[in-house]
C-alpha cells in the first residue's frame, strides 16, 4: 500500500509530459507566424509581378495584335479626331481552360472596330514569362490583360495605334499553401492583384 501511494506521488516526469502537451500548441503558434510572413511576401511578389508585366505590356506588342494596326477613320469617326468609346469597348486577353494560348475578346459585341480574336502569342508568352521571373508560381492561367479606353490616341495615327488604351495586367486564381495545413492539402487563395498603366509606344519585344 505504501509503494502504491509513493507511486501516485511521484511527480518526477510531470515537466516533461507538461511539455509534451505544450509543443504541438507552440509549433502550431511558431509555424503560423511564419506562414503569416510567408503569405505577405507572396501576396507583394504577386502585386509586383503585375506592376512588372503591366510596364511590359505598355512598351511591346499588344496582345489583340490588329489593335496596334488597325485605322478607325470611318464615316463617324474623323480623321485627327479621339477615338470614341463606342467604336473600342475594350478588350480582355486571357487563357481558357487548360491551354496556355490566350483568348482575346471584344468587352460589347461588335464594339472593338476590329478583329480581337488575333492574338500575338509570342507577346502573350513574353509577358507571362517575364511576370514569371517576380513570382515564379504564376502560369499563363493567372494572367488576365485588359485593353480599355482611355481617350488618348488620334484616327489614322500614321506613328503608332489610333487608340492608346489602359492597360490594366491582373492575376487570378493564385493558391498559396501553409505549411501548418500542408498535410491537410489545403491552400489559401491570394487576393487577386491588377496593376494599370496607359500604352505608351505598344511595339517591340522588350522593356526598357
Amino acid at each position: 500500500m505504501t509503494a502504491a501511494r509513493a507511486f501516485l506521488r511521484d511527480g518526477r516526469g510531470a515537466g516533461a509530459a507538461e511539455f509534451a502537451l505544450i509543443l504541438p500548441l507552440f509549433l502550431l503558434f511558431l509555424l503560423g507566424i511564419i506562414d503569416a510572413g510567408r503569405f505577405a511576401w507572396a501576396f507583394n511578389q504577386a502585386e509586383k509581378a503585375t506592376q512588372i508585366g503591366a510596364r511590359w505590356a505598355v512598351v511591346t506588342n499588344p496582345v489583340p495584335s490588329n489593335l496596334a494596326s488597325y485605322n478607325f477613320v470611318s464615316s463617324s469617326v474623323a480623321q485627327g479626331s479621339v477615338v470614341p468609346q463606342s467604336a473600342f469597348a475594350g478588350v480582355q486577353c486571357k487563357t481558357v481552360g487548360a491551354s496556355t494560348a490566350p483568348v482575346c475578346d471584344c468587352k460589347t459585341s461588335n464594339a472593338c472596330g476590329f478583329n480581337a480574336t488575333i492574338e500575338d502569342t509570342t507577346a502573350w508568352a513574353a509577358l507571362v514569362a517575364r511576370m514569371a521571373e517576380i513570382y515564379p508560381g504564376l502560369t499563363a492561367a493567372n494572367v488576365v490583360v485588359d485593353y480599355d479606353w482611355s481617350g488618348f490616341g488620334y484616327a489614322g495615327d500614321p506613328n503608332g495605334a489610333d487608340v492608346a488604351p489602359l492597360v490594366t495586367v491582373g492575376l487570378r486564381d493564385i493558391e498559396f499553401q501553409p505549411m501548418t495545413t500542408m498535410l491537410f492539402g489545403v491552400d489559401l487563395p491570394i487576393p487577386s492583384a491588377s496593376y494599370a498603366l496607359t500604352m505608351e509606344d505598344g511595339s517591340g519585344t522588350d522593356s526598357n
